[in-house]
Parts: C-alpha cells; structure tokens; sequence
C-alpha cells in the first residue's frame, strides 16, 4: 500500500482492493477505519461494518486497536483481525487464504491472553471460536457469525 492509500483508506471496494478515486465500485463506509477506539466502541463499529458487508474495514478498526492496545489484549484484537480478513478473503473467492486465517485467528482468540482479556471487557467468545472450529467442509462460506455479547 502506497503512502496515498493509507491516507485516503476509502479509496477501495468494498472488499478493501484499492480502486481510483473515481470509480462507481469505491466503498464509503462513513467509518474513520484507522483511528484507535475504545474496547467497546471499536467492537460496535466493526459489528456495524460487518453487518453493512465491509469486513475489510471491520478488519481495519480492530487491527488499529490491536496495534494500541496493551500486550495483555494483542491477542484477542489480532485474532478479530484476522477473522475479518478472513472473510474478506472468502468474499473475494480465495478459499485458501480464508482457510489459513480462519485458522490464524482461532489460534489466536483461544489463548489464555485472549481469552482473558475477553473476560476482562465482558466478552463472550465462544459463539465466534466454536464457529471458527468447525472443519471447513461445514463452513460454505465464512460470512458471518453470531458474535456473542458485545462489550
């Protein structure tokens, strides 16, 4: 990503390709993606822009909280991450790459770290981690799961 890009990050589809400026496919979610936000805020929003069908940018928010966040949640943010993408991944009809970070992210979100920062915000994660355990071949497409209680 060029220095112009990460500037301007509306400048993609829906699926986070960059597209030029101009073009009918560019995505306006309205959402600031690369600013920090609260444990709560930054959940509600990404909820929001995965429930519009931007899981690219839902991916955005929480890496911007993983990447300011304390090293006691990096865990749990990364993992949410991660499964954003892979759903970006699976939306863009790449099964491999959504595969490997279904598995990235389930890796991570059922550490101790994760799974104790998730207690700590009032997070239930295991609607989401049961989800994302579940063989491939029973996954026709990762959408969207049930998320549990928000924080």
């Amino acid at each position: 990503m060029d220095a112009r890009q990460r500037a301007e990050p509306w400048a993609r589809d829906r699926l986070g390709r960059p597209i030029p400026d101009d073009s009918p496919e560019r995505a306006d979610h309205g959402v600031a993606v690369d600013e920090p936000r609260g444990p709560h805020d930054t959940v509600t929003t990404a909820e929001r822009l995965l429930a519009r069908g931007f899981p690219f940018a839902a991916h955005e928010v929480f890496e911007a909280r993983w990447k300011a966040c304390t090293p006691e949640e990096r865990e749990l943010w990364q993992g949410l991450a991660q499964w954003c993408v892979a759903i970006t991944h699976d939306a863009r009809g790449n099964a491999v790459g959504a595969e490997r970070l279904r598995r990235r992210s389930l890796a991570h979100l059922t550490t101790p770290e994760a799974t104790a920062a998730a207690a700590r915000l009032g997070m239930d994660l295991s609607p989401l981690t049961a989800w994302l355990d579940k063989p491939a071949a029973e996954l026709p497409t990762l959408g969207v799961p049930p998320t549990g209680n928000s924080p």
